[in-house]
């Protein structure tokens, strides 16, 4: 039984490494989503910070500032949601089959 725990302690102390590693090459990736035909871009890192903001010159309108917030705002939704797809697609083969509460 002892030499069983010991075994099942190195697995979990791999397990962790690994899930560490991903956890950093998932922070060191760039998203980009785009709304209005690519009129407005927008690039964020996996740790959900924005890095960039693209607006096209012709989807500025003075007289439609509303068109323009509504593009940003969906083409940051859209990133944000790659984010977490993304994240939840790497790091839940950690989690899977275990119910352990704050764990992603």
């Amino acid at each position: 039984m002892k030499g069983n725990m010991g075994g099942m302690m190195k697995q979990m102390q791999k397990m962790q490494k690994d899930m560490m590693k991903a956890q950093d090459a998932l922070l060191e990736m760039e998203f980009e989503a785009s709304a209005g035909g690519g009129m407005v871009t927008v690039k964020a890192d996996g740790s959900r910070k924005i890095i960039d903001v693209k607006i096209e010159e012709e989807v500025v309108d003075p007289d439609d500032i509303e068109m323009l917030q509504d593009l940003i705002l969906a083409a940051t939704n859209d990133v944000m949601k790659q984010i977490e797809d993304k994240t939840e697609a790497t790091m839940g083969k950690f989690t899977k089959g275990l119910n352990v509460p704050g764990m992603f």
